[in-house]
């Protein structure tokens, strides 16, 4: 006799494996205490050519891969629960009271005190309790026996909570050889891309999270999932994304003895509109935009791509925000010019590097509004030969404890140029005004 330690985190880990594969009969599928799972079949058995089918395939495939199981087919959670551990099989629809009948009463899921009880005073078998009045049972044995009772029956609903989420769209498809080359897998992704396609335009929506569920034939799961910053439903541009999440996780993805199953599914789907084009007959820019932040998020997450959205603010720190670049569907507020015709001076250019805020510096100009001859900033001092500016910048009106800017475009005697500003005005009520360094070109 060989004993091997038990390990509750590896029991827990291979049950979750083993509800990974179930999805292959239904997306269904829960994970009830330590050694149980459950499966809603409803609207799949015929696929797999009926329930009986349907529950010798899933036995003998588990039994193939080394695993002692034992299932069966009811109509409720309780009565399939209960008749998986007696003798198995299908039950009709319907006839789960007379299943259930000869079964043992410890078979209801009922605390073990309360069979006890119910043993003590001779009833045994679930068929003692069916034709008993329910007021005095639970009055004796408590509330949870007739519900567990009504349950199996069938007299109260008992739902069954998924692990995972449930897809909006599912398509799918089998072979009778697996497949294991990445330009097979590839192919079937485009095919079934198409499939959702016709789906997602009968409904007007496009995908905006897509899920590839490899199944091998060793038992294992395999899934990958790609977000989108947008509605799609293009058949190429869900294969490109698959193709650079397939190039992320590289050699991690191991196919064995190959594929028997491949499932892609819409885990979010969202109302799509018909895109417009301009006069040239092509989309607006942001489409491509859109294209390239998928890409990178299939590739490196969406939570790792940012961009920047202007702000409606004038200072220059905060003319911009970076946000995520999937959640990015123009809600920005962008300055428009209501008087195209209006002259107005040119802003001067801002620089290349922006610091996060102003960084103090020590200047020295000829006259207190002129531009600055040479300046101090972490502790090297740098001569102007040349400046450009002012430009002056105010805050809004609610925020009075802001000073007034004047920005300069300066360059010292080695070519480096800086953007400086000044802030404050020269015989205001607040302090002396004073200088900060804004940015550096290139």
């Amino acid at each position: 006799m060989q004993s091997e330690e038990d390990i509750p985190e590896a029991n827990e880990s291979l049950l979750a494996a083993l509800a990974d594969w179930c999805d292959r009969y239904t997306p269904l599928v829960a994970v009830v205490g330590d050694d149980t799972l459950l499966l809603d079949i409803s609207g799949c058995a015929h696929l797999f050519g009926g329930e009986k089918a349907m529950l010798d395939d899933c036995l003998n495939r588990l039994k193939l891969q080394g695993f002692h199981v034992s299932g069966a087919v009811a109509d409720t959670v309780g009565a399939a629960w209960a008749i998986a551990r007696s003798d198995g099989g299908v039950i009709a629809p319907r006839e789960q009271r007379d299943a259930l009948e000869p079964l043992s009463i410890e078979l209801l899921r009922v605390e073990e005190n309360i069979v006890t009880s119910l043993m003590r005073v001779g009833l045994t078998e679930i068929g003692d309790l069916l034709d008993r009045p329910r007021a005095p049972l639970a009055n004796r044995f408590g509330e949870d026996l007739v519900r567990r009772l009504d349950q199996a029956l069938g007299m109260e609903g008992e739902p069954i909570s998924p692990r995972l989420y449930t897809p909006a769209l599912v398509v799918e498809r089998r072979f009778f050889e697996p497949i294991a080359r990445e330009d097979d897998v590839a192919a079937v992704i485009q095919s079934l891309s198409e499939n959702l396609q016709k789906e997602l335009e009968k409904r007007q929506e496009g995908g905006r999270a897509f899920e590839l569920v490899l199944f091998r034939v060793d038992g294992v799961v395999n899934r990958l999932a790609v977000g989108t910053s947008g509605p799609i439903r293009a058949p190429n541009l869900v294969l490109q994304l698959f193709r650079e999440r397939l190039k992320t996780v590289g050699d991690e993805l191991d196919a064995g003895f190959g594929y028997d199953l491949i499932r892609l599914a819409v885990l979010e789907a969202q109302c799509c509109s018909a895109a417009q084009l301009n006069l040239e007959g092509n989309s607006h820019h942001e489409d491509d935009l859109a294209e390239l932040v998928d890409r990178l998020g299939a590739r490196l997450g969406l939570a790792q791509v940012s961009r920047f959205l202007p702000c409606d603010e004038h200072l220059p720190e905060v003319q911009s925000a970076l946000v995520p670049a999937a959640t990015v569907r123009e809600n920005a507020l962008y300055w428009a010019d209501v008087d195209g015709d209006r002259e107005e001076e040119a802003p001067l250019e801002h620089p290349l590097r922006m610091l996060p805020r102003g960084e103090p510096v020590e200047a020295v100009a000829m006259v207190p509004e002129g531009p600055p001859l040479r300046f101090r900033w972490r502790k090297a001092s740098y001569e102007i030969s040349s400046s450009e500016g002012p430009q002056r910048i105010a805050p809004p009106w609610w925020r009075s404890a802001a000073g007034v800017r004047d920005y300069y475009r300066v360059e010292d005697r080695e070519g480096r140029r800086f953007w400086l500003y000044r802030e404050g005005l020269y015989g205001g009520q607040n302090e002396v005004p004073r200088w900060y360094l804004q940015g550096l070109y290139a």
